[in-house]
């Protein structure tokens, strides 16, 4: 998204913000024409309850105010830049407060899924500058049911220059992840079975 706006990109570490007043200075310190990311905000518990209290029994020190991160995103403090783009990473949206969900805050909700075959390929034209190879069958044949993430599938392709080796390292990892993904599928029909 940057490259082709041209924008800036910003990481806002919220573990970082230490009250309403520092998010705010440092959400009006980020350069206008820019995407902001705010990574697992799912982690942070402010995120999760706008009916949280202070006084909690909890041990955690509440940094910021959820009614703070909302001004910032669509508030009156959001007014203050413009051409901002905020972008929001979870691998739990369940946790999040309704209020951070709705549109005019989150406007888009992409869910990215594991990687299909289709997606493979991409990777495999980026990375190796390859459309085919003897090892891609067996590879798409595997790839739906090993659940990887195109992440994971780059992070193996980097490993050689050599489409030989680095679709072999694919193709091993893709066979770890099988035998894993079925042995916890296995556990979860015992446990379903012994109830």
């Amino acid at each position: 998204m940057a490259n082709y706006l041209k924008f800036d990109v910003f990481d806002l570490e919220l573990a970082n913000i230490t009250s309403d007043a520092d998010l705010r200075n440092a959400m009006l310190d980020i350069d206008r024409k820019s995407i902001t990311v705010i990574e697992d905000i799912d982690c942070n518990s402010t995120a999760h309850n706008r009916s949280r209290s202070e006084s909690d029994d909890s041990d955690d020190v509440q940094q910021f105010s959820l009614s703070g991160l909302l001004n910032c995103i669509d508030g009156l403090w959001s007014s203050c830049g413009e051409e901002r783009i905020i972008v929001f990473t979870t691998n739990h949206k369940e946790v999040l407060d309704p209020a951070l969900l709705r549109p005019g805050r989150m406007d888009m909700h992409i869910h990215m899924s594991y990687c299909t075959s289709e997606g493979f390929r991409v990777l495999v034209h980026n990375y190796l500058g390859i459309k085919e190879h003897k090892l891609l069958e067996e590879i798409d044949g595997l790839i739906q049911s090993a659940e990887a993430t195109p992440g994971s599938l780059a992070e193996e392709l980097l490993k050689s220059d050599d489409p030989d080796v680095a679709l072999g390292e694919v193709l091993n990892f893709l066979k770890q992840q099988k035998i894993k993904k079925d042995n916890e599928d296995k556990i979860v029909e015992e446990k379903v079975s012994s109830v």
